[in-house]
């Protein structure tokens, strides 16, 4: 395969559907639903395939929620290695078999082969690997460019993704990011297998300092602009920190949250709150100082601090963003909720904001757990 070849595959590697292997659907359903405004699609599984599962939809967004029924299917043994997770994050391309082949000629594993599909949206579909146990399907649709179900699914009668604000003001449109907890010594090689196998460029690396701790950060995205993985590693030279303990409770390289874009961070964030879902707190003094370095586009000082909502800029324009609390039981996965007001990258300010308001929480569970 020439290098213009492998360019043509790979620039429109576009977010499908996202993954979640769970201990219980059930539960996760209605989660999804009353806590962050998703609504059930569509259904799947067998028990002769091993699984049930239901595809929660908002937006732009599919997010699978799949249970184990048999001990053979792989979400089985994910959950009890990880808890439920992050396992599958697919790639919508317009020919996966020459994707599929550029991926493993250049170190992604073969988890499965292209196959055809009959009666239903999806044409062709294969599996890689990624970094951890997160896996890559690759999807072609006969539709072209639009996320949809997975291969097999059945639709729920007259289901829809809520395109406009519900009631309560809640609109989420879209996955912005993945940010990915990587081993020591790992960042690199993650960052290069994306690059060599599935088209995506580097875009942004950094070195945030917090204390006596550190991490390492690099980003990779593909050339669409719509996948975008942000990479943290803990820095050897530091003292452990919150990524040593993600990685020690989710056991190894995995998500450690998801970023939702917003088209008001402040709307969407008081109406999440107002579903029972909290948020992390930032200090009094970052907003104090807030208002001596930027001069907001949008949202006003006050909305921001009541809701602990942090703000930064960069050549571009500006971005509001937050964490929402961890509910899960290892405290590892948790998710963001981000408005981008022109920005392109996650500025600098923000990600060692960010980073601190999680290591706040994480030293208060540790109190409380004595």
């Amino acid at each position: 395969m020439t290098s213009s070849q492998a360019n043509t595959v790979v620039d429109d590697f576009e977010l499908d559907y996202v993954e979640m292997y769970v201990r219980d659907m059930d539960e996760q359903v209605v989660l999804w639903r009353d806590s962050y405004g998703f609504v059930e699609a569509a259904v799947g599984g067998s028990p002769e395939q091993g699984f049930r599962a239901t595809v929660m939809s908002q937006g732009a967004m599919r997010l699978v929620l799949t249970e184990a029924t048999a001990e053979r299917h792989p979400a089985s043994d994910y959950v009890l290695a990880h808890g439920d997770g992050i396992a599958n994050i697919a790639l919508r391309t317009g020919d996966v078999r020459s994707a599929f082949r550029q991926a493993v000629d250049n170190g992604a594993q073969v988890l499965a082969e292209p196959v055809e599909h009959a009666g239903d949206d999806v044409a062709v579909s294969a599996t890689v690997s990624g970094f951890g146990d997160v896996v890559h399907t690759l999807v072609q649709r006969r539709s072209g460019q639009e996320a949809g179900l997975p291969a097999g699914f059945r639709p729920f009668p007259g289901s829809a993704a809520p395109t406009e604000p519900v009631a309560d003001g809640l609109r989420l449109l879209e996955i912005d990011h993945f940010a990915v907890c990587a081993n020591v010594g790992e960042l690199d090689a993650i960052v290069e297998l994306y690059e060599r196998s599935f088209g995506f460029d580097e875009i942004f690396t950094e070195r945030i300092v917090v204390g006596s701790q550190a991490m390492l950060s690099k980003v990779v995205q593909s050339k669409s602009g719509e996948v975008t993985f942000t990479i943290l590693q803990p820095d050897p030279a530091a003292d452990p920190g919150q990524i040593d303990e993600f990685l020690k409770n989710h056991v190894g390289s995995g998500v450690q949250h998801v970023a939702f874009a917003a088209d008001d961070v402040v709307r969407s964030v008081g109406a999440l709150a107002g579903r029972g879902v909290e948020f992390l707190t930032t200090p009094d003094a970052y907003y104090s100082l807030l208002k001596q370095r930027i001069s907001l586009s949008k949202h006003s000082l006050e909305s921001l601090h009541e809701l602990n909502v942090l703000v930064d800029e960069d050549h571009a324009g500006q971005l509001f963003q937050i964490f929402a609390r961890s509910t899960h039981p290892r405290r590892t996965l948790f998710f963001e909720v981000i408005e981008r007001c022109g920005a392109q990258t996650f500025g600098s300010s923000n990600i060692k904001a960010l980073y601190e308001a999680v290591e706040m929480e994480r030293l208060a569970h540790q109190n409380d757990s004595l």
